[in-house]
C-alpha cells in the first residue's frame, strides 16, 4: 500500500500556506479596522448596506455566506451604536430594509480608508501582472475545491 503513495513535495502542503497566508491577513485587516473604531464584519455589513444591492436581511446574509441570525447579531449590534436603520415594508411585513444612518455613513467612510490602505499594503511587493495571476490561481483553487465532493475533499491533506 505504501508503494502507491506519491513521493512527499518539496513544497508544504498548499492549504496549510493558504490559511496561514488568509489567517496573517485577516488578523491584520481586524487589528486595523478596530483601531479605526469597527470590524471586519462591521465593515462588510456596511459595504453591502451602502451598495444597496442587497436591500433586505435574507439578501445580505446569503451575499456575506453566513446565517440570517448572525446577521441580526450584528444589525442589532450596529443599530444600537447608530450605524444602522431597519424597517419593515409596509407591502410585507416579513421584508425587513435596512439603511445607513449618517454615523454609518460616517463609518464607512473612515472604514473605506483602513480598507484602501490594508489592499495597497498588500499589493506593495507585487507587479499588476503578479496580482492578476494571484486572482486567477485563488480563483482555480476555489473552482478546484468547489468541484469536489466531500468524500473527495475529506481525505486529501492541505
Amino acid at each position: 500500500m505504501l508503494d502507491n503513495m506519491p513521493p512527499p513535495s518539496a513544497f508544504p502542503p498548499i492549504g496549510l500556506r493558504l490559511a496561514r497566508t488568509a489567517r496573517v491577513v485577516t488578523q491584520a485587516f481586524e487589528r486595523a479596522m478596530g483601531e479605526a473604531g469597527g470590524s471586519a464584519a462591521t465593515w462588510q455589513v456596511l459595504v453591502l448596506i451602502r451598495s444597496r444591492q442587497w436591500g433586505t436581511q435574507a439578501e445580505m446574509a446569503d451575499a456575506m455566506g453566513i446565517t440570517g441570525a448572525t446577521l441580526t447579531h450584528h444589525l442589532n449590534a450596529m443599530e444600537a451604536q447608530g450605524l444602522v436603520r431597519r424597517w419593515r415594508e409596509d407591502s410585507n411585513r416579513r421584508v425587513q430594509r435596512v439603511e445607513l444612518t449618517d454615523a454609518g455613513a460616517a463609518l464607512f467612510d473612515r472604514l473605506r480608508a483602513v480598507a484602501q490602505r490594508h489592499d495597497a499594503r498588500l499589493r506593495a511587493r507585487l507587479t499588476d501582472e503578479d496580482t492578476a495571476l494571484l486572482a486567477d490561481l485563488l480563483d482555480r483553487l476555489q473552482a478546484g475545491v468547489a468541484e469536489s465532493g466531500p468524500a473527495e475533499t475529506a481525505g486529501a491533506r492541505g
